[in-house]
């Protein structure tokens, strides 16, 4: 019966059968060390020639006894630090080509291209591999949160007749001769649910054919969504996303301190109230603070992103902080405008360390209201019918959610250089799997 690796230390003296990679190999004379690696941690397993013929990256099942090691060769870095395996008998399970690159290093030496090129190797790095880790206890917090409130999960289509957030950055399909395309955002389906289950969220892929190469946004990505009806307050809505960043925050911290200490880096501060500017606010600080005039733009740029986190800060302590009411005319058609200024949408982003994580407010739930809001943007509403407005037609309480970026907030937490680094197969303008150049030029 196989031993996970992390179990061994409670086999001291007895005879135990591990299974997993050769992570690394050292040689002394004819005294031969391996340290194993399998999904639970690494164990040093020594022997003669038994082990000699073995190679990086091959795949064995080893039998023998765990020992104590002596002190003076302790190894605090790995959870069996302090015991080793004597090789008694050994079966290659699988060998193994030598790689392209040393796997191994903690700092891997080659270009970000050439990870990608070679994802499934690249996995084998163990702070490559710890990104989705984190990312896994961010997903698991976001739905442990929302299940607490009471919301219920449901699964959406990714094929969708009609566009989500409007606009051309879609990707369209033939769709048995008829043309369909692949979904923005779960936004409509998570809209409906709301008048069924009334507090809902999913984690859901989405597409964005968004002609750009920077390092914060690839093609296709997933979101953390949720909606909810009868709320009494759009702030009802940043309450909730406040709450659940600040649970992810806890929980990468309380999980995953040996990640942040490989990356050298701590959780975001915060402070118990999260600083909420407005917009035009934001700009007129972006303007005081650098004399940069982009007060009339209706959104922040990059720069300006940077540069409000950085007061957010300065001033408040706080690596987040909410920026609201962005003019109706930048958001999507359901979005809800503020009745003390129609000009404004009663809509939020949260920015985190200079990036925007989620986007979110409330909707406009009224049956004609929605209607005459997408007819002044010159959407056909025919299309929106069924199953979208007979939602709203039959009965929709006030209702608001939002959408935080999986990779995004994964990439910022971490510090990673490139949104790239925090998807597990990243699809972009030059890649699907392979660069799609590298595919042309084989044609």
């Amino acid at each position: 019966m196989r031993t996970l690796i992390k179990d061994t230390n409670d086999f001291v003296g007895q005879k135990v059968t591990v299974a997993g990679w050769v992570n690394s190999k050292r040689s002394y004379g004819k005294l031969v060390f391996i340290d194993l690696r399998d999904r639970s941690g690494i164990i040093q397993i020594v022997g003669n020639e038994i082990l000699a013929e073995l190679k990086e990256e091959f795949v064995v099942q080893i039998t023998g006894n765990v020992r104590d090691r002596a002190e003076k060769y302790f190894n605090d870095k790995i959870i069996t630090g302090k015991i080793e395996l004597e090789a008694e008998s050994i079966k290659i399970l699988s060998s193994a080509e030598e790689m392209p690159f040393d796997i191994h290093q903690p700092e891997l030496n080659v270009t970000l291209p050439v990870l990608l090129d070679n994802r499934s190797l690249s996995f084998r790095n163990q702070k490559v591999s710890e990104v989705f880790k984190v990312q896994e206890t961010i997903v698991k917090t976001f739905r442990e949160f929302l299940g607490k409130q009471d919301f219920t999960e449901i699964q959406i289509p990714t094929i969708v007749a009609t566009a989500t957030e409007g606009g051309s950055e879609l990707f369209s399909i033939d769709y048995f001769g008829k043309k369909a395309y692949l979904a923005q955002s779960p936004q409509f389906y998570k809209q409906i649910m709301v008048s069924i289950f009334e507090r809902v969220f999913t984690v859901a892929h989405a597409y964005r054919a968004e002609p750009s190469v920077t390092t914060r946004h690839i093609t296709e990505y997933l979101g953390l969504d949720c909606e909810w009806g009868f709320i009494e307050s759009w702030e009802d809505i940043m309450n909730i996303a406040d709450g659940v960043v600040k649970a992810i925050f806890k929980a990468v911290k309380d999980n995953h301190q040996n990640v942040l200490d490989d990356y050298k880096i701590e959780i975001p501060q915060t402070t118990k109230n999260t600083p909420r500017v407005k917009l035009k606010e934001a700009l007129q600080i972006i303007f005081d603070r650098t004399g940069r005039d982009i007060r009339k733009e209706p959104d922040l740029d990059p720069e300006g992103e940077r540069e409000i986190c950085k007061y957010a800060l300065e001033k408040f302590g706080s690596d987040i902080i909410f920026i609201t009411h962005f003019p109706t005319k930048k958001r999507p058609a359901y979005a809800y405008p503020d009745p003390e200024s129609p000009t404004e949408t009663l809509s939020f982003d949260l920015l985190g360390k200079g990036v925007e994580w989620i986007t979110g407010g409330q909707r406009i739930n009224d049956y004609k209201t929605l209607q005459e809001s997408f007819k002044s943007r010159g959407i056909d509403i025919s299309s929106f019918e069924k199953p979208y407005f007979e939602a709203f037609k039959f009965g929709m309480p006030p209702e608001g959610g939002f959408c935080i970026g999986l990779e995004r907030i994964t990439q910022n937490i971490l510090e990673l250089e490139n949104i790239r680094q925090a998807s597990l197969f990243p699809r972009d303008m030059e890649r699907v799997d392979t660069r799609l150049n590298s595919v042309d030029e084989k044609k």
